[in-house]
């Protein structure tokens, strides 16, 4: 069983790693986390690139319906595949392979940018954002509730 700090950066491994599929960062990171489980002792240099391709074509692949569950379940599925290669470790090689995947983590944060997400009704936003209405039209992230294009009511003698 690893430790909670253990869990967690195999955590963040994970969504760093769907986080750079299909980016320009993609190539550099895909050899990096290949690098991470090719060990002379366990030799999966191959299977995990074919394991990141896999990914990469699912979240290339997604319907807009089913990305968010598709992205989460690789997520899932790469912190697995961290939480077993360091738990398959002495306590030497766990400290150097949890030092590269938070190595990997800032590298992803860096060229990709952090990962964002907004409950439901929510708007996140990883980069620049604009939003602009025109010819007395509406414009919003989020409207909760309605939107109404019209003249304002004339306001009572009290509200005067």
């Amino acid at each position: 069983m690893l430790v909670e700090t253990l869990q967690a950066v195999a955590a963040e491994g994970g969504i760093a790693v769907v986080a750079a599929a299909g980016t320009d960062a993609w190539e550099g990171i895909r050899g990096l986390v290949a690098r991470l489980f090719h060990r002379e002792e366990d030799p999966q240099g191959q299977v995990v690139l074919e394991r990141l391709d896999q990914t990469a074509a699912a979240l290339e692949q997604a319907e807009s319906a089913e990305a968010e569950r598709i992205r989460s379940r690789q997520e899932i599925s790469w912190q697995t595949r961290f939480e077993d290669l360091l738990e398959g470790l002495d306590e030497a090689g766990r400290a150097d392979v949890a030092g590269q995947l938070h190595e990997l983590v800032e590298l992803v944060r860096q060229q990709v940018g952090g990962a964002v997400s907004a409950g439901s009704g929510g708007l996140a936003v990883g980069g620049d954002l604009t939003i602009r209405a025109e010819s007395g039209s509406v414009a919003g992230g989020v409207i909760n509730g309605g939107a109404h294009v019209g003249n304002p009511p004339v306001p009572g003698p009290d509200q005067i």
